[in-house]
């Protein structure tokens, strides 16, 4: 799975993130191929992921934002056995390393606010804790071609991505692909 996942980021590198149900209708109806759930709940989660699913969809579901769902390892295990996603994102190492232990896609999500924080970040991509990193925000385009260069895995820019530009930038950067709540991005 994190091959074909790895071919869609290549194929279809707008990858559409959805905070609600009116973005995840309008996400089902595109050509993209991953789907970011940045919403849900525990009694709802496996809904949503069945229906992005049933798109032949691969489903990529944020774990710390999903209601109900702690900072702990569970959540991993949460996600592999009470849904049918593909993968989890998050900020939390010790979640990431469980997702992967089940064999899970992992996508680790990095807010890059200092040079400390940038340091971290490269930390962890040296280290391959991942499967992907994402980093926010998506514009830092001399952040970007630093981290793709020392990344053997996609780098995903998200946040702040709010034109057709951005996306060139990112990309051109050196990022596999970009995340983007923002609908209008979704079919460029």
């Amino acid at each position: 799975m994190k091959e074909e996942f790895y071919t869609a980021l290549e194929d279809f590198p707008v990858v559409t993130a959805v905070k609600d149900y009116n973005g995840l209708e309008m996400a089902l109806e595109t050509e993209n191929k991953v789907v970011f759930v940045l919403f849900g709940n525990i009694t709802d989660i496996s809904m949503i992921v069945k229906k992005i699913k049933a798109k032949n969809k691969i489903a990529i579901v944020h774990v710390d934002l999903i209601e109900g769902l702690g900072s702990k390892e569970i959540a991993a295990k949460f996600i592999k056995y009470n849904t049918l996603a593909d993968g989890i994102i998050s900020t939390k190492a010790n979640i990431i390393s469980a997702a992967k232990d089940l064999g899970l896609i992992t996508v680790q999500r990095f807010f890059l606010i200092d040079s400390l924080s940038l340091k971290n970040v490269i930390k962890y991509i040296e280290a391959g804790h991942a499967d992907t990193y994402e980093v926010l925000p998506g514009g830092m385009y001399k952040i970007i071609t630093m981290l793709s260069n020392i990344s053997s895995v996609p780098l995903i820019a998200g946040g702040l991505i709010s034109d057709k530009e951005d996306v060139i930038s990112a990309l051109s950067a050196g990022a596999t692909a970009i995340s983007s709540t923002d609908t209008t991005i979704w079919t460029l």
